[in-house]
């Protein structure tokens, strides 16, 4: 069950504070003071990551990759999220909604909210911080922001920087949802995201130029049914909220440089790319393997379905997962 945790103020990066935090977040097996893990999800996801409506619950649970029977699994909602953490759609202090309103944030941000979160249900280090895509900065920043909490390190199609295409598709996205307004807008806007997020060969496999009785392609079918499912579970000003959080990531800032800040992450660390990923492709995954002392090489997961590929493979990413959690 989602518990929602209040946390006081939280002074922002900008120097904006934000009043009144609250987090919300789910938790998995039995805490033992050694064997907490903290789970990252990506830009749409939420805290529920595993039981029957769990994002990850062929990876997470009793004998899974991360096995609840023996770790105990904290999921966060993401600060400036729609899934009962503070952010657009919550209430601002002049009783309204915060919507296009709220402040602007970046993953520092959320990481700090999140080691709030961890102070209040007393875990001082963490066996393991995992996380992907957007879960994967945020996993990054803890092991740099917060090293002597974190033992172990799993980074899955994820970068040390937004590259210029990635703020390039996201930045776009949020125009739309500002043009078109917050339906037809996030409508729109997912239906581009979950392009980048499959394969070129996937798309053709599964739908090539075939045309349904309606008319339409049969892809443009898949995306609108996409952008219409996103609608009815999120909210826009959050996706919006998100999305620049997303573009502020880049380690190296006021720290030296990329290399600089790689070299401080002291947590032993898995790194996995996905081999047919165009939004967040390999070679960013190898500069982190590279750069990251603690990692024995960078490990590649074999996939059709692109960036959305760490979600789905769930054997592979489990194998991993395992690897990293009993060395």
């Amino acid at each position: 069950m989602t518990t929602v945790q209040s946390l006081g103020d939280l002074t922002l990066e900008s120097g904006e504070v934000l009043p009144r935090l609250e987090m919300a977040y789910d938790t998995y097996g039995q805490f033992r003071g050694d064997n907490a893990i903290l789970v990252l999800h990506a830009l749409t996801g939420d805290s529920i990551v595993a039981g029957p409506d769990g994002w990850w619950n062929q990876v997470i649970g009793p004998g899974l990759g991360v096995d609840t029977d023996e770790f105990f699994v904290v999921a966060a909602n993401i600060l400036g999220g729609c899934k009962g953490s503070t952010g657009p759609a919550s209430t601002s202090p002049d009783g309204r909604l915060w919507e296009s309103r709220f402040p602007a944030i970046t993953v520092r941000d959320q990481v700090r909210a999140e080691a709030m979160l961890a102070a209040e249900l007393g875990i001082d280090r963490w066996h393991a911080v995992i996380g992907g895509s957007a879960g994967g900065m945020r996993a990054l920043e803890w092991a740099i922001m917060f090293g002597e909490k974190v033992e172990r390190l799993f980074l899955l199609a994820s970068s040390a920087y937004a590259s210029a295409e990635q703020i390039a598709w996201t930045s776009t996205q949020s125009d739309i949802i500002r043009a078109a307004g917050p339906v037809a807008g996030l409508d729109l806007a997912r239906r581009i995201a979950h392009t980048t997020y499959r394969s070129e060969p996937e798309l053709a496999e599964r739908f090539g130029r075939a045309v349904q009785p309606d008319g339409r392609f049969a892809v443009e079918s898949y995306l609108q049914h996409h952008g219409g499912k996103l609608v009815k579970r999120f909210d826009a000003w959050s996706y919006v909220a998100l999305g620049e959080a997303m573009n502020s990531h880049d380690v190296g800032r006021d720290r030296g440089g990329i290399s600089a800040a790689l070299s401080q992450v002291t947590a032993k660390t898995v790194v996995a790319a996905i081999d047919s990923d165009r939004l967040y492709p390999p070679y960013q995954q190898q500069e982190l393997a590279d750069e990251i002392s603690c990692c024995q090489g960078l490990d590649v997961i074999v996939s059709d379905h692109g960036h959305d590929g760490f979600l789905i493979e769930h054997e592979q990413v489990s194998v991993l997962a395992r690897r990293l959690l009993t060395s």
